[in-house]
């Protein structure tokens, strides 16, 4: 049995939809990014998997069609990134397919998530993965699948969000209020080694932010941030992370963004960061050396307006982050 027959045993179908490769490669996204049809087995930089589930969102969420938005969006885009003048198709991005979930059981599709990633995480160790939700939920059922590929290693949380995601699952089951908290008392990850960037504003309660403060998560609010610089405060993090952790798991829930810059999101609010802020921030992500773990969650195609402009820009953040890696590796060649 081979990667790609394990990965599907392992519950990963093939997307319902896949560009066609048409003639010579043209710099086009589409064109560039493999499927597993097209995969002959070498080691890729970043491996994608979808994680279309939305069932498990507290408010209305169609955030289960991100993937396949997310796939569709490809051809409008290059592989040249103009502001930092590189061509990133020199890496190689490999799509292994969607988690295929239950209709109806959200546990048995939790389960399915994190069987899923397990295996990814086994067969791709080399690669940089890239989980595209979703909903926040599914991040719980990523870590506890790198967990059990790592259980002797510490977990970090890099998590950039207007929410702490720290609901109690004994409320209204495992949703996606409810991720870090599952893994706090999970025994996966340590509060302390949770760092949450962007929280601003009226969303959060106050039992939250006290669990929060209880547990030791470092809260740190966008006016902060701004403070101090967006990307100056991730990289800090990154850094401190890194001194105190095995493995750090990057987790961008795009609410983090304001209403204005992302209508497309299940739980949007005003206040938040801009585009141009969250792309700097996941500049500096993919260029820091303790990458290996990222997700985009909570982007529902179904609520953006006609242009697209949350799945383009969500599209835009999973490209920023494969940008830092290719300066770095180009400065290294």
């Amino acid at each position: 049995m081979d990667a790609k027959q394990r990965v599907m045993k392992a519950g990963v179908e093939q997307p319902e939809w896949s560009w066609r490769k048409e003639g010579s490669f043209d710099g086009r996204l589409h064109q560039w990014i493999k499927g597993m049809d097209d995969w002959q087995g070498e080691n890729p930089d970043v491996v994608i998997l979808g994680l279309p589930l939305s069932r498990s969102s507290i408010s209305v969420s169609g955030a289960s069609e991100y993937a396949e938005a997310f796939r569709k969006g490809w051809k409008g885009f290059s592989t040249y990134n103009l502001d930092e003048e590189i061509d990133l198709s020199f890496l190689t991005i490999l799509d292994t397919g969607n988690v295929k979930m239950h209709g109806t059981d959200i546990v048995e599709s939790h389960r399915r998530i994190e069987q899923a990633a397990q295996a990814v995480f086994s067969e791709f160790q080399h690669s940089v993965f890239a989980g595209i939700g979703g909903d926040h939920s599914v991040t719980a059922c990523t870590v506890r699948g790198l967990k059990k590929i790592h259980p002797d290693k510490t977990i970090g949380i890099l998590q950039l969000d207007t929410h702490l995601d720290l609901r109690d699952p004994k409320e209204n089951g495992p949703s996606n209020g409810t991720p870090m908290r599952q893994l706090i008392e999970g025994g996966i990850v340590k509060g302390s080694n949770i760092y949450t960037i962007g929280l601003h504003g009226y969303f959060n309660a106050p039992d939250l932010v006290a669990y929060g403060k209880k547990h030791g998560v470092n809260m740190i609010s966008l006016k902060k941030a701004r403070q101090n610089g967006i990307v100056q405060t991730v990289r800090a993090a990154l850094n401190e992370l890194s001194q105190k952790t095995d493995r750090t798991y990057i987790t961008i829930d795009m609410d983090v963004l304001d209403i204005g810059f992302a209508p497309g999101v299940p739980a949007s609010t005003p206040g938040g960061m801009s585009t141009q802020e969250l792309f700097e921030a996941l500049l500096e992500i993919g260029s820091h050396p303790s990458l290996k773990y990222i997700d985009f969650v909570c982007l529902d195609p179904t609520k953006d307006p006609a242009s697209s402009p949350t799945v383009k820009a969500g599209i835009y953040s999973f490209l920023q982050v494969v940008s830092g890696m290719a300066l770095v590796r180009s400065r290294k060649g």
